[in-house]
C-alpha cells in the first residue's frame, strides 16, 4: 500500500513539473502590450537579458509554432570529443514532433565510425550499457542529410554513440538526453 501511494505520489509530481515547465514557455502578455516574456522587462528570456530579443536559450518568443529539425551538436554535427549534454542543455526546450536529425561521415580511413543508440532507460545511459540499448543508425546511416529521429513520445530520450564498444559513449562526450515538452499553440 505504501509503495503504491508513493510511486502515485511521484508520478502525479513529475506530471506537475513538466505541465510547469512547458506553461513556463507560454507567453502570457497580450499582442498589444510591450511584454518580453516575463513581464517585467528585465530577467531571462526578456529582449535586455541578452540585446537579442531571444532569451539566453536563443529561441525566438512567441515563435515555436511549428515542429524544427534540429541537427544534433549544430555545425559540429555528430562527432568525438563535443560536449554533446551542454549542447542540449543549451538549446533546450526540445518539443513533441521536433526531429533530431544525426549528421556524421561515413567510416573511412580517416574517419572514425559513429552510429546512434537508444538507451531505454537513466541508469543503462549513465553506464553505457550498450546490452540494454537499441541501435536506431548506423555507421553509415548519418552521411548525406544525415539520420532523423523524431520525438513522438512525452519521455526521456537517452542517446549515445556506441561505437568502439561503448567508449564513445564512456568518456561522456558522445551522449545527450532530452525530454520533449509540449507545445502550446495560442
Amino acid at each position: 500500500m505504501g509503495f503504491t501511494f508513493a510511486y502515485r505520489l511521484i508520478l502525479i509530481v513529475a506530471t506537475v513539473s513538466v505541465l510547469g515547465v512547458s506553461l513556463a514557455n507560454k507567453d502570457w502578455g497580450s499582442p498589444n502590450s510591450n511584454y518580453t516574456g516575463w513581464g517585467w522587462g528585465w530577467g531571462w528570456g526578456s529582449s535586455k537579458s541578452n540585446h537579442t530579443g531571444q532569451g539566453f536559450n536563443n529561441h525566438p518568443l512567441n515563435e515555436t509554432q511549428g515542429s524544427k529539425k534540429i541537427i544534433v551538436g549544430g555545425s559540429e554535427n555528430w562527432h568525438f570529443g563535443f560536449n554533446y549534454s551542454n549542447w542540449a542543455f543549451n538549446n533546450a526546450p526540445f518539443y513533441f514532433n521536433d526531429t533530431l536529425v544525426f549528421k556524421y561521415d561515413p567510416p573511412s580511413n580517416t574517419t572514425f565510425p559513429h552510429s546512434v543508440y537508444l538507451f531505454p532507460d537513466r541508469w543503462s545511459y549513465l553506464n553505457c550499457d550498450l546490452k540494454r540499448a537499441k541501435m536506431v543508425a548506423n555507421t553509415t546511416e548519418g552521411g548525406g542529410d544525415g539520420f532523423e529521429f523524431v520525438l513522438k513520445r512525452w519521455t526521456p530520450y537517452y542517446f549515445a554513440c556506441g561505437e568502439r564498444n561503448g567508449f564513445h559513449c564512456k568518456v561522456g562526450s558522445m551522449r545527450f538526453m532530452v525530454m520533449p515538452l509540449f507545445r502550446w499553440h495560442y
